[in-house]
């Protein structure tokens, strides 16, 4: 099933366009990445969705609804954490939770306590929001948007400004709530971050989206192989399976292989291609950090 579907989405404040052209699928049970420096468009794009924005041209689509109305009755079903969540300074976690409860019109009273339970939140007592640090913050955030039980969750970066401890309690949080059935849209600079629960990506870049692949792309774009020019590559793969009993490998090109093996001993690699007859022209190891990969791409795109 899809949950959120752009066709084309597009907005400009001035002569900048801060979302442009912007396509894209999320898919029910994904947790999906968006990635971007700041300034990107990652806000302003969660914004559109959620109509806290409107677009200059395009198209969005929630769990299949198109029209203003229905897209106003699906919107009931997302929760969202888009900046600085709306709480009030001088209410407690209670408090505040209490008065999103009413304000949705949520019967059960005994959600408030449920969703303190699942943010880590219960031993807050009499402590007021505006006291609170700021990974407590965000986790009241969650609790808010998780209140009226959404399938569709939207966080805009959840990490941001925390500790490393925060850090792996809002990470833990994320999967948690995925695998009770939420969808996830969180956004993130912190490519490193994301690739630790998302399982798919789109990245942006001055407003465009200019890559979308699966964390098993990612994976592949990413790993580290040796490269290995040859001059006959059938009889490479075949010294590859049966001498030196490599599985983990493929052929990128006529005369190129890419091997996830020997890493550490290239050498030998070598030395039994010779030995059966395949000349060797390169070998060099190959495959990028997160942040190279990254980098690559938003260089490519400037």
């Amino acid at each position: 099933m899809i949950v959120l579907r752009t066709h084309n989405l597009t907005k400009s404040y001035g002569s900048k366009n801060a979302v442009d052209n912007v396509s894209l699928t999320i898919e029910q049970g994904d947790i999906f990445g968006l990635i971007g420096q700041n300034g990107a468009g990652k806000t302003t794009f969660m914004r559109l969705i959620t109509s806290l924005a409107n677009p200059d041209s395009g198209e969005v689509e929630l769990f299949g609804a198109t029209t203003s109305a229905k897209l106003a009755q699906a919107r009931t079903r997302i929760g969202t954490v888009i900046e600085t969540p709306a709480l009030f300074h001088n209410l407690t976690a209670v408090q505040n939770l209490e008065y999103y409860r009413l304000q949705r019109g949520i019967a059960e009273k005994s959600r408030v306590q449920e969703v303190l339970e699942i943010v880590g939140l219960t031993d807050t007592g009499k402590k007021k929001f505006k006291n609170f640090s700021l990974g407590m913050k965000q986790r009241l955030g969650l609790a808010v948007a998780i209140l009226s039980h959404p399938d569709f969750l939207i966080l805009d970066e959840p990490i941001n400004g925390l500790d490393p401890t925060g850090i792996v309690e809002t990470r833990d949080l994320i999967k948690r709530l995925n695998q009770e059935g939420i969808t996830i849209l969180i956004s993130s600079h912190i490519l490193t971050e994301l690739a630790q629960v998302a399982n798919k990506y789109a990245i942006i870049h001055h407003g465009r989206l200019i890559k979308t692949l699966t964390e098993a792309e990612l994976h592949d774009e990413c790993k580290r192989a040796l490269a290995i020019t040859v001059d006959d590559a059938a009889k490479a793969i075949t010294v590859l399976e049966t001498v030196l009993q490599i599985k983990d490998y493929k052929q990128v090109s006529q005369n190129e292989l890419r091997v996830y093996e020997y890493l550490d001993d290239p050498a030998e690699l070598s030395f039994q291609l010779n030995k059966a007859g395949v000349r060797v022209s390169s070998i060099q190891t190959v495959g990028d950090s997160l942040e190279d990969y990254y980098t690559k791409l938003v260089g490519g795109a400037a």
